[in-house]
């Protein structure tokens, strides 16, 4: 079964750029405009299948995507985190959330082998280095 990543982008273009990308990589791809709503989804169980890593923009309308992980870290404190801004200050504000940051721009080929590596872990680059 291919791995599920919930996709959290206020910025349309963005998120349907990151969404071919991960597509064509072989990943089903959620994407959801708005991390109060993507909260609510969680809660309510409502994805169509279990999410393996969400990756969250910072700066989005109503909610920073640090007070996003925030509260999604109240029920899921496991679930492999990407935050992908611009502003590398940003990562301050994760401190201590169990996230992975990285910085826009975000290079097609930098965005897959950190996706790869958050959700299949250490070993997979092991295998990928043995095979």
């Amino acid at each position: 079964m291919q791995p599920t990543v919930l996709l959290l982008d206020d910025n349309a273009v963005q998120a349907a750029t990151r969404q071919t990308i991960l597509k064509r990589a072989g990943y089903f791809v959620i994407p959801v405009l708005n991390p109060q709503r993507a909260l609510e989804q969680f809660l309510a169980n409502e994805f169509p299948s279990p999410i393996d890593l969400v990756i969250t923009d910072h700066i989005m309308p109503g909610m920073t995507g640090a007070q996003f992980v925030r509260e999604l870290r109240t029920f899921s404190p496991e679930l492999p985190v990407l935050v992908i801004s611009g502003m590398e200050e940003a990562e301050e504000e994760y401190a201590g959330l169990n996230i992975s940051f990285r910085l826009k721009p975000l290079l097609p080929d930098n965005l897959l082998a950190s996706v790869h590596q958050l959700i299949h872990g250490a070993d997979a680059q092991e295998n990928r280095d043995i095979a």
